[in-house]
């Protein structure tokens, strides 16, 4: 398993919550369910905060 940087950890994590709530919308606007989808949102939101993630392959 890959090591992230902290923040990065906080922001998957916050993004897995919110989908588990229902909350979370994909760019389309319709509702995450898989949790897949949701760490790559996390992981993407992190990268437009500045911290140092490895670019998506």
């Amino acid at each position: 398993m890959k090591k992230y940087p902290k923040k990065a950890g906080e922001k998957v994590e916050q993004a897995l919550h919110e989908m588990k709530e229902g909350k979370l919308k994909s760019g389309s606007g319709k509702k995450v369910t898989d949790p897949k989808q949701a760490i790559a949102i996390g992981l993407s939101e992190a990268r437009a905060d500045g911290v140092k993630v490895p670019k998506k392959k």
